[in-house]
């Protein structure tokens, strides 16, 4: 067993450890600090310094350690909190950030970045405290360093340490094979005295001066919390033959060379100093509840299970298929549909394996509106609703650059500087709101501001300037969306924030990969709703199956509105080779998939054809095609993972009879429908005599 095994545990953990820190920062009050909130900061820091220091990370542990003294003040009410000391503490976090994403990445730290902050940090300690933090000395991993007073007070405090001593650890319900394997990490943390015991409880006297928080740390990654108990032996009662638990401090933590195999650290644990039990056995609890499992593992059992709903829909369409009825098939049918209840509910739980909250997203903004605020010299309020609305893994990690860029808009351009709003009567703070719901079978995340609201005036100008084809007839939809065209920019100057004109249509092509649509509602002077819809996941999809000649294609039930007979008084054949349809006084884009895709043998008269209304990128377009076969839940295969992008198609699906179905991409059709025409090829005659000549009015 090798320590680099467990390099990717400690960087997880690690993660969570400095996001928990950077939340706390950023709800800390300064002028009445909660010592709850103290506290877990400054266990977030202890903890991960000690990871480092088993890993031999030294840049990653000096600075925390530095960071960790600091806190430790802080908590004891020595070190008066500001909201300049806050953003410091803050900017410190960041850096153990990038210092954990380079050994991540098998590289040193920037070391000029090093030592800034940590000069940032110590000048902080000579102002506020009037002295100097001493940095444990570079050694090996689990180094060893006499701590100066001042930190040994840190340690004690954090690990219930002392300076020299003996230790019980007593392994309880570890089987052979793991003891043998504790007994030797034990063996590099110090000099055993004495072990004896059983699989039920077997027990080590240990001399050295490691603390128990850091052998507990190394164990907990073989063992669970509640399956090791450290007490430390009095020096009245220190003896390998007659040791006695006490509940005298624990020796000072110090950390001698590294062991050849060994663990991360655990989380932080749930209180410092004092911890009462209970909070300790709760703790313990929740950690046995949850497993860390690979994605990798879950994409693996998902694509199984797809697989499983094709053959079962085969099975089933097989069975359909039968032309006996007879009482002699009907336990086949019966099975058949017990098959595929199991099948969807198996579905339906593995899928759910993969949905994660909101909440994980939503945490990333307190410290983005914080941050951009401050240089923007704005006031800002965020609010987060439906933190507990769940999503797919994979969604969850492309959302947050888009949503990133929206917040920050909202907050450049939509919300008014303080003073501003102050004269026309609003308050000085800005409102910003997060906001998640499901949808039907989709996911809905707002942005809301109560800022001065996009003016469609200004718009309209600025797009007739940049020379896009616009007219003041455009619904107020139509004028919105016109921020996500490329380069497109209304801000009088540019800042560090937005103001360039790009990033907003990155946002709407994102999200439309992700098969969503961006869509704003705006009022002038109230404030700007920007609405994001997404599938709940993009490993399966609610579809409508069409026909086209003798294709069968997929059309994703989320754009499809409606369906009718098309008249035809009700179409009407533009400039060029555009036709329109006329649906309740609204005229619709016809894409005829047939020509579009090259169907053969396909109905060409689109008075016998069924018109799809359907709905992309903000768009509503009249889809022609031969028949609708109904409705069904198909598994997504890429396309570009197994072939190649194809225009038009966003993805492929086999269905129950063992046939490959494309899955229509509606704007992407839109597009190839129109590059068809601009190349110059010719309009089908035939078709275009069915349509009126006359432009509608």
């Amino acid at each position: 067993m090798d320590i680099a095994d467990f390099f990717d545990t400690f960087f997880e953990e690690a993660e969570e450890l400095l996001a928990d820190m950077e939340q706390h920062l950023l709800e800390l009050d300064v002028d009445n600090p909660d010592s709850e909130q103290l506290n877990a900061i400054f266990r977030a820091a202890h903890s991960i310094k000690g990871g480092a220091g088993t890993f031999g990370f030294s840049v990653l542990q000096k600075t925390t350690h530095i960071l960790e003294n600091l806190l430790d003040y802080a908590r004891k009410g020595e070190l008066a909190l500001r909201a300049d000391l806050v953003d410091t503490f803050l900017e410190a976090k960041d850096i153990m950030h990038e210092q954990l994403n380079a050994y991540r990445n098998e590289e040193e730290p920037d070391q000029e970045t090093y030592e800034r902050i940590c000069q940032t940090l110590q000048q902080i300690a000579l102002e506020e405290i009037g002295q100097q933090l001493d940095a444990p000395a570079e050694t090996a991993p689990l180094t060893s360093t006499p701590a100066p007073a001042e930190t040994a007070s840190v340690e004690e405090e954090a690990a219930g340490t002392s300076s020299e001593g003996q230790l019980k650890v007593a392994l309880i319900n570890v089987d052979e094979k793991d003891r043998v394997l504790l007994v030797e990490e034990l063996e590099q943390l110090g000099d055993i005295q004495s072990q004896s015991g059983d699989d039920k409880r077997y027990e080590v006297i240990l001399n050295g001066s490691v603390s128990a928080d850091d052998i507990e740390a190394v164990m907990c990654f073989i063992i669970e919390p509640n399956q090791i108990d450290i007490q430390p032996i009095t020096a009245s009662a220190a003896s390998p033959q007659a040791p006695a638990a006490s509940a005298t401090p624990l020796a000072e933590q110090k950390t001698p060379a590294a062991p050849a195999e060994t663990k991360t650290p655990a989380p932080a644990k749930a209180a410092g100093g004092d911890e009462p039990a209970k909070g300790k056995a709760k703790k313990a609890a929740a950690e046995t509840s949850s497993i860390r499992v690979s994605v990798d593992k879950v994409d693996q059992i998902i694509n199984l299970v797809g697989e499983l709903i094709i053959t079962q829909s085969m099975l089933d369409q097989t069975v359909s298929d039968l032309d006996d009825q007879s009482v002699g098939n009907s336990s086949l049918q019966n099975g058949m549909s017990l098959l595929q209840r199991n099948a969807r509910d198996l579905q339906e739980s593995v899928m759910s394996i993969r949905m994660i909250p909101m909440e994980f997203v939503f945490s990333r903004f307190p410290r983005v509106v914080r941050d951009t605020a401050g240089k923007l010299g704005k006031e800002i309020e965020l609010i987060t609703e439906g933190k507990s609305t769940e999503l797919d893994k994979s969604l969850v990690e492309r959302i947050t650059d888009p949503l990133t860029h929206l917040v920050r808009n909202s907050l450049d351009h939509g919300i008014e500087m303080p003073d501003v709003r102050e004269s026309i009567g609003k308050p000085r703070t800005g409102k910003l709101t997060l906001s998640a719901r499901h949808q039907g079978g989709n996911i809905l995340i707002e942005v809301r501001d109560d800022g001065a609201g996009l003016d469609r005036d200004r718009l309209l100008a600025k797009a007739k300037e940049n020379g896009l084809n616009v007219s003041d007839t455009m619904s107020d939809e139509e004028v919105f969306q016109l921020i996500f065209a490329p380069g497109f920019s209304t801000a009088k100057e540019v800042t560090d924030v937005s103001g360039r004109g790009v990033g907003m249509d990155v946002v709407k092509r994102n999200i439309q990969g992700m098969g969503g649509r961006v869509e704003i509602q705006s009022k002038k002077g109230e404030g700007t709703i920007t609405s994001i819809v997404l599938p709940l996941t993009l490993a399966i999809l609610d579809g409508m199956s069409i026909k086209v000649g003798s294709e069968t294609f997929i059309l994703p039930l989320s754009t499809v509105l409606e369906s009718l007979q098309p008249s035809k008084d009700d179409m009407y054949a533009m400039a060029g080779d555009d036709v329109v349809l006329k649906v309740r006084d609204e005229y619709l884009p016809v894409i005829a998939i047939h020509e579009v895709l090259d169907v053969e043998n396909a109905i060409t008269d689109p008075t016998k054809s069924i018109a799809v209304i359907v709905q992309g990128e903000g768009r509503r377009y009249a889809m022609l095609v031969d028949e609708l076969i109904g409705q069904q839940q198909v598994v997504v295969k890429n396309l570009e993972d197994n072939y190649r992008k194809v225009p038009g198609i966003s993805a492929a699906t086999i269905l129950g009879d063992g046939s490959v179905a494309l899955i229509l991409d509606i704007s992407g059709l839109h597009r190839l429908s129109r590059a068809k025409k601009e190349a110059g090829k010719p309009a089908n005659t035939q078709t275009m005599s069915f349509y009126k000549e006359s432009e509608p009015s």
